[in-house]
């Protein structure tokens, strides 16, 4: 049931952060949005809290990040984006072996089933590099596309993402206080 339940939240994840992306009448922050990338690493890092098995936990991560990438692609090339139905399977075939997109994909075969297992790690032992890895992800994500040549021009969606990260650090640090008070001390891996 986990693994449909994170198939389930997989393609929904995709499929609007995809949508969330076309509606550019919006402004260009729905652009900026959908292109960031700790998001999808954060989904794996939740389907792996869930779990307290590791190995179920990094197949899960997989699970989810793979459904996740359907979800994005399929729609991508759907109706409800004004393709016809007959562009569906070209336009997969396109997307998937063009420009950026194969290392996109062979990245988050890699960093799924490691999110996920690092969601099991936080779960399990309140693990400090789980944390750490998280919130970088969302602190640093501005950064690293600044030096990449691919940060989006809309600074707001850029500094929620690095408050957001910063919050998520204040969650991890309060958690790892209150697990080192009942005896469970945070591990190192």
């Amino acid at each position: 049931m986990a693994y449909v339940l994170a198939a389930l939240a997989g393609l929904a994840f995709g499929a609007a952060d995809q949508y969330l992306g076309s509606f550019s009448a919006l402004g260009g922050w729905t652009a900026a949005v959908s292109g960031l990338s700790a998001p999808w690493l954060l989904l794996p890092f939740v389907a792996g809290v869930t779990q307290r098995e590791t190995r179920r936990a990094i197949l899960l991560g997989l699970v989810v990040t793979l459904a996740a990438l359907v979800g994005y692609i399929a729609m991508t090339y759907s109706p409800l984006e004004n393709v016809p139905v007959d562009r569906f399977l070209p336009g997969v075939v396109a997307m998937t072996t063009s420009g950026y997109n194969p290392l996109w994909i062979a990245g988050g075969l890699l960093t799924g089933p490691l999110f996920g297992y690092l969601g099991n790690r936080w779960r399990v032992e309140r693990s400090w590099m789980s944390a750490v890895l998280v919130t970088v992800a969302l602190t640093m994500e501005p950064v690293v596309r600044s030096a990449a040549g691919m940060l989006s021009s809309d600074p707001v969606v850029w500094g929620l993402e690095v408050a957001t990260g910063v919050v998520v650090a204040g969650v991890f640090v309060a958690s790892m206080l209150v697990a080192r008070r009942s005896g469970r001390p945070a591990r190192t891996t």
